[in-house]
Protein backbone atom coordinates (compact mmCIF):
# COMPACT_ATOMS: atom_id res chain seq x y z
CA UNK A 1 0.00 0.00 0.00
CA UNK A 2 1.26 3.57 -0.88
CA UNK A 3 2.59 6.02 2.27
CA UNK A 4 -1.00 7.40 1.65
CA UNK A 5 -0.26 9.49 4.53
CA UNK A 6 2.57 11.71 3.34
CA UNK A 7 1.43 14.56 3.29
CA UNK A 8 0.55 14.71 6.61
CA UNK A 9 4.27 13.32 7.88
CA UNK A 10 5.16 16.32 6.02
CA UNK A 11 3.50 18.69 7.78
CA UNK A 12 3.27 17.31 11.42
CA UNK A 13 6.27 14.98 11.48
CA UNK A 14 6.83 11.23 11.94
CA UNK A 15 6.79 11.26 15.32
CA UNK A 16 3.93 13.22 15.53
CA UNK A 17 2.05 10.92 13.03
CA UNK A 18 3.38 7.77 14.81
CA UNK A 19 1.05 9.21 18.11
CA UNK A 20 -1.86 9.37 16.03
CA UNK A 21 -1.59 6.13 14.58
CA UNK A 22 -1.47 4.73 18.06
CA UNK A 23 -4.38 6.46 19.28
CA UNK A 24 -7.83 5.28 20.25
CA UNK A 25 -10.90 7.89 19.41
CA UNK A 26 -14.52 7.10 20.02
CA UNK A 27 -17.10 8.11 18.52
CA UNK A 28 -21.10 8.53 19.70
CA UNK A 29 -23.96 10.18 17.25
CA UNK A 30 -23.34 9.57 13.61
CA UNK A 31 -25.44 12.45 11.97
CA UNK A 32 -24.66 15.58 10.59
CA UNK A 33 -21.54 16.13 13.45
CA UNK A 34 -20.68 12.81 13.81
CA UNK A 35 -20.44 11.51 10.47
CA UNK A 36 -17.85 14.41 9.41
CA UNK A 37 -15.73 14.17 12.53
CA UNK A 38 -15.23 10.46 11.63
CA UNK A 39 -13.82 11.72 8.41
CA UNK A 40 -11.17 13.73 9.80
CA UNK A 41 -10.17 11.63 12.03
CA UNK A 42 -9.67 8.31 9.73
CA UNK A 43 -7.95 10.59 7.44
CA UNK A 44 -5.67 12.14 9.82
CA UNK A 45 -4.29 8.71 10.10
CA UNK A 46 -5.46 7.42 13.82
CA UNK A 47 -5.14 4.09 14.41
CA UNK A 48 -7.97 2.87 16.26
CA UNK A 49 -12.21 4.02 16.07
CA UNK A 50 -14.70 2.96 17.87
CA UNK A 51 -17.78 4.16 16.19
CA UNK A 52 -21.82 4.05 17.70
CA UNK A 53 -25.22 4.30 16.33
CA UNK A 54 -27.88 2.91 16.88
CA UNK A 55 -29.96 5.19 14.08
CA UNK A 56 -30.81 4.25 10.18
CA UNK A 57 -31.09 6.48 7.60
CA UNK A 58 -34.42 8.59 6.38
CA UNK A 59 -34.59 11.24 3.67
CA UNK A 60 -34.35 14.19 5.96
CA UNK A 61 -30.89 13.35 7.02
CA UNK A 62 -29.88 14.16 3.51
CA UNK A 63 -29.40 18.00 4.03
CA UNK A 64 -26.28 17.64 6.42
CA UNK A 65 -25.40 14.08 6.99
CA UNK A 66 -22.07 12.60 5.17
CA UNK A 67 -23.04 9.49 3.97
CA UNK A 68 -26.78 10.19 4.08
CA UNK A 69 -27.69 9.11 0.09
CA UNK A 70 -30.83 7.98 -2.01
CA UNK A 71 -28.62 4.50 -1.98
CA UNK A 72 -28.03 4.70 2.19
CA UNK A 73 -31.79 5.60 3.17
CA UNK A 74 -32.70 2.64 5.66
CA UNK A 75 -29.02 1.45 6.55
CA UNK A 76 -28.01 1.62 9.80
CA UNK A 77 -25.54 4.71 10.29
CA UNK A 78 -22.35 2.88 11.71
CA UNK A 79 -22.41 0.51 9.20
CA UNK A 80 -22.59 2.87 6.48
CA UNK A 81 -19.65 5.28 7.60
CA UNK A 82 -17.67 1.97 8.95
CA UNK A 83 -17.33 1.00 5.48
CA UNK A 84 -16.32 4.27 4.16
CA UNK A 85 -13.91 4.73 7.15
CA UNK A 86 -12.30 1.07 5.95
CA UNK A 87 -12.19 2.39 2.76
CA UNK A 88 -10.23 5.26 3.41
CA UNK A 89 -7.61 3.37 5.56
CA UNK A 90 -8.10 -0.67 5.09
CA UNK A 91 -5.34 -0.62 8.32
CA UNK A 92 -8.03 0.76 10.60
CA UNK A 93 -9.00 -1.14 13.75
CA UNK A 94 -12.74 -0.34 13.90
CA UNK A 95 -15.26 -1.28 16.41
CA UNK A 96 -18.51 -0.19 15.05
CA UNK A 97 -21.34 -0.66 17.94
CA UNK A 98 -25.14 -0.40 16.19
CA UNK A 99 -26.96 0.53 18.86
CA UNK A 100 -28.72 3.59 20.99
CA UNK A 101 -26.30 3.91 23.93
CA UNK A 102 -28.64 4.12 26.97
CA UNK A 103 -26.90 5.55 29.96
CA UNK A 104 -25.99 3.05 31.97
CA UNK A 105 -24.12 1.41 29.15
CA UNK A 106 -22.10 3.99 28.91
CA UNK A 107 -19.74 2.96 31.54
CA UNK A 108 -19.81 -0.76 30.06
CA UNK A 109 -18.62 0.52 26.69
CA UNK A 110 -15.79 2.87 28.26
CA UNK A 111 -14.67 0.22 30.25
CA UNK A 112 -14.19 -2.25 27.30
CA UNK A 113 -12.98 -0.21 24.46
CA UNK A 114 -10.27 2.30 26.87
CA UNK A 115 -10.55 4.96 24.10
CA UNK A 116 -8.09 7.69 24.67
CA UNK A 117 -10.60 10.58 23.68
CA UNK A 118 -14.18 10.55 23.21
CA UNK A 119 -16.07 12.80 20.91
CA UNK A 120 -19.86 12.92 21.98
CA UNK A 121 -21.84 14.07 18.85
CA UNK A 122 -25.43 13.76 20.48
CA UNK A 123 -28.34 16.11 20.06
CA UNK A 124 -29.70 15.59 23.36
CA UNK A 125 -29.22 15.91 26.67
CA UNK A 126 -29.77 12.84 29.00
CA UNK A 127 -26.83 10.70 27.01
CA UNK A 128 -24.69 13.53 26.68
CA UNK A 129 -24.72 13.75 30.32
CA UNK A 130 -23.82 10.29 30.95
CA UNK A 131 -20.92 10.26 28.85
CA UNK A 132 -19.54 13.70 30.46
CA UNK A 133 -19.84 12.24 34.11
CA UNK A 134 -18.54 8.77 32.83
CA UNK A 135 -15.45 9.98 31.53
CA UNK A 136 -15.05 12.66 34.15
CA UNK A 137 -15.03 9.84 36.64
CA UNK A 138 -12.79 7.20 33.86
CA UNK A 139 -10.50 9.99 33.56
CA UNK A 140 -10.89 10.05 29.89
CA UNK A 141 -10.48 12.31 27.76
CA UNK A 142 -14.06 13.73 26.07
CA UNK A 143 -15.22 17.32 23.91
CA UNK A 144 -18.99 17.68 23.46
CA UNK A 145 -20.52 19.18 20.15
CA UNK A 146 -23.41 21.13 21.01
CA UNK A 147 -26.28 22.65 19.10
CA UNK A 148 -25.49 23.17 15.21
CA UNK A 149 -29.08 23.83 14.73
CA UNK A 150 -30.70 27.08 14.10
CA UNK A 151 -27.59 28.82 13.18
CA UNK A 152 -26.25 30.17 10.07
CA UNK A 153 -23.11 31.99 10.95
CA UNK A 154 -19.70 30.28 10.52
CA UNK A 155 -17.78 32.67 11.92
CA UNK A 156 -19.68 32.21 15.15
CA UNK A 157 -18.53 28.53 16.02
CA UNK A 158 -15.78 27.84 18.13
CA UNK A 159 -14.43 25.44 20.54
CA UNK A 160 -13.58 26.36 24.24
CA UNK A 161 -14.08 24.62 27.43
CA UNK A 162 -17.63 23.66 28.50
CA UNK A 163 -18.55 26.30 31.19
CA UNK A 164 -17.35 29.09 28.80
CA UNK A 165 -20.02 28.17 26.14
CA UNK A 166 -23.31 30.63 25.81
CA UNK A 167 -25.91 31.26 23.58
CA UNK A 168 -26.71 27.54 23.30
CA UNK A 169 -30.09 25.68 24.31
CA UNK A 170 -28.29 22.56 24.43
CA UNK A 171 -25.55 23.59 26.27
CA UNK A 172 -26.88 26.28 28.85
CA UNK A 173 -29.55 22.91 29.54
CA UNK A 174 -26.52 20.23 29.87
CA UNK A 175 -24.38 22.16 32.26
CA UNK A 176 -27.08 23.17 34.70
CA UNK A 177 -27.69 19.41 34.80
CA UNK A 178 -24.14 18.81 35.40
CA UNK A 179 -23.97 21.55 38.32
CA UNK A 180 -27.11 19.63 40.33
CA UNK A 181 -25.15 16.57 40.36
CA UNK A 182 -22.16 18.24 41.28
CA UNK A 183 -20.03 17.47 38.38
CA UNK A 184 -17.15 19.84 37.87
CA UNK A 185 -16.93 19.76 34.09
CA UNK A 186 -14.57 23.36 33.40
CA UNK A 187 -11.87 21.05 32.09
CA UNK A 188 -14.43 19.45 29.37
CA UNK A 189 -14.11 20.67 25.71
CA UNK A 190 -17.20 21.64 23.97
CA UNK A 191 -17.90 22.83 19.96
CA UNK A 192 -20.15 25.75 20.33
CA UNK A 193 -21.78 28.30 18.04
CA UNK A 194 -22.39 32.28 19.51
CA UNK A 195 -25.07 32.69 17.37
CA UNK A 196 -28.88 32.69 18.80
CA UNK A 197 -30.44 30.06 17.55
CA UNK A 198 -33.50 31.24 15.10
CA UNK A 199 -36.48 30.60 17.72
CA UNK A 200 -39.02 30.20 14.62
CA UNK A 201 -37.11 26.99 12.78
CA UNK A 202 -38.05 24.86 16.35
CA UNK A 203 -39.94 21.54 15.96
CA UNK A 204 -41.18 19.63 19.20
CA UNK A 205 -40.97 15.60 18.69
CA UNK A 206 -42.55 12.79 20.60
CA UNK A 207 -39.53 12.59 22.91
CA UNK A 208 -38.50 9.03 21.40
CA UNK A 209 -34.19 8.39 22.39
CA UNK A 210 -34.41 11.19 25.01
CA UNK A 211 -35.09 14.03 21.90
CA UNK A 212 -37.91 16.34 23.12
CA UNK A 213 -36.96 19.12 20.03
CA UNK A 214 -34.96 20.05 16.97
CA UNK A 215 -33.99 23.30 15.00
CA UNK A 216 -33.70 23.74 11.50
CA UNK A 217 -30.29 22.40 9.85
CA UNK A 218 -28.50 24.00 6.88
CA UNK A 219 -25.75 21.43 5.38
CA UNK A 220 -22.11 23.19 6.33
CA UNK A 221 -22.83 24.02 10.46
CA UNK A 222 -22.76 20.54 11.26
CA UNK A 223 -19.77 19.77 9.02
CA UNK A 224 -18.13 22.55 10.40
CA UNK A 225 -19.08 21.36 13.89
CA UNK A 226 -17.54 18.46 13.34
CA UNK A 227 -14.38 19.67 11.83
CA UNK A 228 -13.70 21.97 14.62
CA UNK A 229 -14.10 19.22 17.23
CA UNK A 230 -12.07 16.75 15.45
CA UNK A 231 -9.36 19.54 15.03
CA UNK A 232 -8.98 19.67 18.80
CA UNK A 233 -9.20 16.55 19.27
CA UNK A 234 -6.19 15.86 17.22
CA UNK A 235 -3.94 18.62 18.30
CA UNK A 236 -4.45 17.25 21.73
CA UNK A 237 -3.50 13.16 20.60
CA UNK A 238 -0.16 14.47 18.75
CA UNK A 239 1.02 16.37 22.19
CA UNK A 240 -0.13 13.27 24.42
CA UNK A 241 1.85 10.24 25.33
CA UNK A 242 0.27 7.15 24.38
CA UNK A 243 1.34 4.39 25.82
CA UNK A 244 0.48 0.98 23.69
Amino acid sequence: MSNWLERSELLISPDKLAKLKKAHVLIVGLGGIGSFAAEFIARAGVGEMTIIDGDVFDPTNKNRQLTALDSTIGKNKAVVLGERLLDINPGLKLNIVQEFVLPERVWTLLEEYKPDYVMDCIDSVTPKLEWIIACKRLKVKIISHLGAGGKTDPSRVQVTNLNLTHNCKLGSHLKKRLKKQNVKFESVRAVFSSELQQKASLKLTDGTNFKRSFYGTISYMPALFGLMGASDVLRYLMEKKIEK
